[in-house]
């Protein structure tokens, strides 16, 4: 089957070296941020507040990425009055806290030519402290995260509640294989244990029989530290959410004759929490939880979230600028050391590919209606290289005919594949049973897990090759209708509901 080439998305950075636009503009603060095109007005500013005394997170970006930058940026932070809590010198980007309102200007000011950008990450102070290692003159500050108020889980916005199961054999009931032709492919290859997904998400639970003999706890860490790596015992282990725990069952659920069985059942995951107790994955915990697939030399990741507070990210607002770029960064390094990376549509209903207004951020504090424009995208599943899946549902039920989900977003040249989300059996952490979940969040692991058995069956393909042949091979599906949301529009090849089409796990390892 010939292959079609994959879909190019603009990254972040290409907002401040296209020919269309001007040089990165500096603001008062010293935050840089990427101008619009001449004719297109600005999105709406999301003032980010950064009061003396309360500490708040900052990401900086360095001119080069490299050692050298790197540990001049350190410095600058440290004269600003700031801490380093990370550096990452792999991609140029280093984490810190102050409790200074003039930082973003102060370490600008220190900083030089060798700054490319600093911004805040998020509305509120930092609620779980500053790392007591640092041993910072404010102190440890707030002691945990139930300081905040509690948000649903970032992938299951809108979705279903989880629905208790009779913890039994269920593999007939997963109609979800069966529509992706996983249960066909597993007659070739159930997976290879040299092959590694990073489940980027609240934690596995560590002894679901289902799920202990493919999780991997050396490979394991918790990046809510503050975007610190954790590698203690328990630091990864799920404690507020079952989210990552189910979509690790999709993923990779042993065939061991207990409950269910994944889409890739002989690979190996590591958990990797970049998803706090309140349901936040800020941007310094996905730069944290990138870094780390790309040092463990993992061949897939799923993300199953939108990077918080924003759903989408204004490369023309100079704090959204500099977090985002530093998770593309992040992305784009682990890409480069051949991790291929999944991640949801979302569950808005929205048409990505045109932004107009949202009104759901900042939310971890007041949301505001803002207005996008071009600059805005959807972190980490509008950068270059990640494989963006939108999720159907059974239509009639109980066939295997599909439609779009009614929760699922879309956008001609946004989505790649499609797969199935809504009512999605899988595992759960309560009496290590198994529930049904929905959600864009539910049909990237599928993709992943098929990415995990490509990888399997063809261990020398590159990460866009992979992409190049999941999307080719693919099956087309015409647009059809859903109960909410942009009708579809495209071909059958191509459309804004299911992109090249209903993900092929047996295509995958033929």
């Amino acid at each position: 089957m010939a292959l079609r080439p994959m879909r190019r998305r603009m990254p972040a950075l290409a907002l401040a070296t296209s020919g269309v636009l001007a040089a990165a503009l500096v603001s008062m603060t010293g935050a840089t941020a990427a101008p619009t095109a001449a004719n297109e007005p600005g999105s709406t500013p999301v003032p980010i507040s950064t009061p003396d005394g309360v500490v708040s997170s900052y990401l900086l970006n360095a001119r080069n990425a490299n050692p050298g930058h790197t540990k001049q940026l350190e410095r600058a932070v440290e004269k600003a009055g700031g801490v380093v809590v990370q550096s990452w010198p792999q991609i140029g980007v280093v984490v810190a806290h102050a409790d200074v309102s003039s930082f973003r200007a102060d370490v600008a000011k220190a900083a030089g030519n060798k700054l490319e950008s600093v911004g805040a990450t998020r509305t509120v102070p930092v609620a779980e402290g500053t790392p007591s290692e640092l041993s910072v003159s404010w102190g440890p500050g707030a002691s945990g995260y139930k300081k905040e108020a509690k948000k649903p889980a970032n992938g299951d916005i809108g979705s279903e509640a989880t629905v208790a199961t009779v913890a039994d054999p269920r593999e007939n009931e997963q109609w979800d294989l069966q529509m992706i032709k996983a249960d066909q492919a597993h007659r070739i290859t159930e997976g290879n244990r040299n092959v590694l997904v990073g489940v980027l998400d609240s934690g596995i639970d560590p002894d679901h029989p289902d799920l202990v003999a493919n999780t991997d706890a050396s490979e394991s860490v918790n990046c809510t530290d503050a975007g610190r790596p954790d590698t203690s015992a328990t630091g990864w282990h799920p404690t507020t959410s079952d989210h990552g725990t189910h979509v690790a069952g999709t993923i990779a659920a042993a065939r061991n004759g207990v409950g269910i069985v994944g889409v890739a059942p002989g690979v190996r995951m590591a958990s990797v929490k970049v998803v706090s107790d309140a349901g936040y994955i800020y941007p310094e915990y996905a730069v944290c939880g990138f870094v780390w697939a790309g040092q463990r030399k993992m061949d897939v990741t799923n993300n199953s979230y939108y990077v918080d507070p924003f759903q989408f990210w204004c490369g023309d607002q100079p704090d959204q600028y500099a977090a985002m770029e530093a998770v593309r960064r992040a992305v784009e390094w682990s890409t480069d050391r051949g991790v291929v990376h999944a991640a949801a549509a979302g569950n808005s209903s929205y048409d990505l590919s045109n932004k107009t207004i949202d009104t759901s951020a900042p939310n971890d504090s007041t949301p505001i209606t803002r207005t996008l424009n071009d600059t805005c995208k959807k972190v980490p599943g509008e950068f270059d290289g990640v494989v963006t899946v939108s999720s159907v549902q059974r239509f009639p039920a109980g066939t295997m005919d599909s439609r779009l989900s009614s929760f699922s977003n879309r956008g001609l040249g946004s989505i790649d594949v499609a797969a199935p989300g809504s009512a999605i059996l899988s595992t759960i952490v309560r009496d290590n049973g198994y529930g049904t979940k929905s959600g864009t969040s539910m049909a990237s692991p599928h993709v992943a897990g098929v990415l995990a058995l490509m990888k399997s069956a063809h261990p020398g393909l590159t990460p866009a090759q992979m992409i190049d042949r999941l999307r080719a091979q693919a099956d087309d599906k015409p647009c059809g209708t859903t109960t909410a949301g942009a009708p579809c529009v495209g071909t059958d090849a191509d459309n804004s509901y299911f992109g090249e089409g209903m993900v092929d796990a047996l295509d995958a390892v033929s």
